[in-house]
């Protein structure tokens, strides 16, 4: 255990800046100026000094004042202190200003698609430290845990939130192209005698799509469940089943052929992808910089 600080031996601590100062300066009055103090408030933070240790700081020779031989020896020492007290704040001021910017989004678009943009994010901006907070189901944006929200809204957002539409997806389903034969043109009734794999935890599910195609669905045969999008579609790649796609989740496996839409029939008018934040936040500069960058980089690489 550390010896305790004999705090009463400690000078009045509110008077070291005005010793600092005048000694600096070598005159009340610009010390004063300097401090936002009055003249006689300096002067008396000078002379409590002095009676606390017992010594005079200063002399005047005419109108020039001087530091006697004690205030010399003091003079370092005060400012070396009042030093290190200003080093240790600001080190702490730092370290609690400097806090990651926390992105809530869903899982299956933190995996599928936001963490591969990332990179141009922190090439742009690396003085910005992110947090993603990721989750399997769907839910509306926890202001109290995060800063900006990446979610899929179907209504209009509260007053106090904030909302930048990012992406107006089209409601698809996905499969392997062998468990279809490579066929793109089926329709309602022919998708349901496969395998359809439904995501519990999201906002739109098998019967929104055909009800919008005007078909009505009794149960499907074989289904399959997970509570996750990012599963269904690994499910779907493996042949297990066909999945529902709605947005650019799965750009890069359409393209590669690891996956195809097995019909042509899509929903667009479910909802939309986008960024929410509470109004008052926006001045930030950390949100205000992701904000924009996300908008650009949205345009540059959809």
């Amino acid at each position: 255990m550390e010896k305790a600080i004999n705090h009463r031996k400690l000078p009045p601590l509110k008077t070291l800046s005005g010793f600092e100062a005048t000694a600096r300066l070598l005159s009340f009055r610009k010390a004063a100026q300097e401090l936002n103090l009055s003249h006689p408030a300096i002067s008396h933070q000078v002379l409590s000094l002095e009676i606390n240790l017992g010594v005079k700081l200063f002399n005047r020779k005419g109108r020039q004042m001087v530091l006697t031989p004690e205030g010399e020896r003091f003079y370092p020492i005060a400012r070396r202190a009042l030093e290190e007290l200003i080093n240790g704040s600001e080190m702490l001021r730092r370290s609690a200003a400097v806090k990651p910017l926390r992105i809530q989004t869903y899982i299956s678009v933190s995996i599928r698609w936001l963490s591969h943009r990332l990179s141009r994010f922190r090439a742009a901006h690396p003085d910005i430290e992110l947090q993603l907070i990721s989750s399997i189901e769907e839910q509306d944006f926890d202001e109290t845990n995060a800063d900006i929200g990446l979610i899929f809204n179907r209504s209009a957002a509260p007053s106090h939130l904030a909302w930048e539409p990012l992406i107006r997806p089209a409601l698809r389903p996905v499969c392997h192209p062998s468990l279809v034969n490579h066929q793109t043109d089926l329709q309602p009734e022919e998708i349901l005698q496969y395998p359809l794999i439904t995501v519990t935890s999201e906002r739109w599910q098998w019967q929104d799509w055909f009800e919008a195609a005007g078909f009505c669905a009794s149960q499907p045969n074989r289904p399959l469940s997970t509570d996750s999008t990012a599963i269904a579609l690994e499910m779907a790649m493996d042949g297990e089943g066909i999945a529902l796609l709605n947005g650019p989740f799965a750009d890069k496996d359409l393209k590669a052929g690891r996956l195809i839409h097995p019909s042509e029939h899509a929903v667009s008018n479910l909802g939309e992808w986008g960024l929410t934040y509470r109004k008052d936040t926006r001045p930030q500069p950390d949100i205000e910089a992701f904000v924009r960058w996300m908008l650009l980089d949205i345009s540059k690489h959809p």
